[in-house]
């Protein structure tokens, strides 16, 4: 019940080229291996499906950057850099 009274709805961006809460975001690995994800809150969590939390290492390491940037990561299975291609597109499953 406290979560949902104090919950507040944010809608997903629909434009623009900076990765923030609710991006989509489709990434290159340096092996050339695309990846989509969608950056949500921590109750919506679905790795399976691309839902990565805004708290988890590669989330944090995405918000604020834009298309075109490369980023290096910290994750649990070690050090990985990521070309940014696409941001804020639709998300279909």
């Amino acid at each position: 019940e406290g979560k949902v009274g104090a919950a507040e709805v944010i809608d997903a961006p629909r434009g623009g080229d900076r990765v923030k809460f609710a991006s989509t975001v489709r990434l290159e690995d340096e092996t050339g291996k695309e990846v989509r994800y969608w950056i949500v809150g921590s109750d919506e969590v679905n790795p399976a499906t691309g839902r990565i939390s805004v708290l988890a290492p590669l989330a944090r390491t995405l918000i604020g950057k834009r298309v075109g940037d490369t980023v290096t990561a910290q994750l649990p299975a070690g050090t990985k850099t990521f070309e940014i291609l696409e941001v804020n597109f639709p998300w279909t499953e």
